[in-house]
């Protein structure tokens, strides 16, 4: 609240007892005005006062939904938590897969480089190597296959 006082309006009384006289005078004036405002003010603070449990219940009622509202949508309310909890479930089989994929090809690794029977089955088939004595048959690839040229060999 901003109170400003204009140096204009400020009456200064030389004597105090010259100003508690005007403030006496005025008195009833100023006590007129109060029971005249009260009277205005007081239709109103009766309904007020006997309506006290409806205002009340309504503010608790919006206060609920308000609540509800927050810790179902909110930033983080029921509905987000339920989507990061699947994102996380998901994310968690995905870590999975890939460390058992890790695990497989660490352990096909120490195999190439510590098993023999290993090594020789990766030269025999990607590399053809043979012990000496053995024939080494190569399939021949399979044809291309032909497209038909025409609408009526596709029904």
């Amino acid at each position: 609240m901003d109170l400003r006082i204009k140096p204009d309006k400020i009456t200064a009384f030389a004597n105090p007892e010259r100003g508690l006289r005007v403030l006496a005078e005025h008195a009833p004036q100023a006590e007129a005005f109060a029971e005249r405002m009260a009277e205005r003010v007081r239709p109103f603070a009766i309904k007020l006062h006997h309506a006290r449990r409806r205002i009340a219940t309504a503010g608790v009622f919006a206060i609920t939904a308000w609540l509800f509202l927050h810790v179902m949508f909110g930033a983080n309310g029921m509905v987000i938590y339920r989507q990061k909890r699947t994102e996380y479930q998901v994310l968690q089989k995905e870590v999975e897969g890939l460390q058992k994929e890790n695990d497989r090809a660490t352990d096909e690794v120490k195999a190439l480089k510590e098993d023999p029977k290993t090594i020789e089955k990766e030269a025999r088939e990607q590399l053809h190597y043979a012990k000496p004595g053995e024939v080494i048959y190569i399939a021949p690839p399979p044809p291309p296959q032909q497209h038909p040229t025409t609408d009526s060999a596709r029904k």
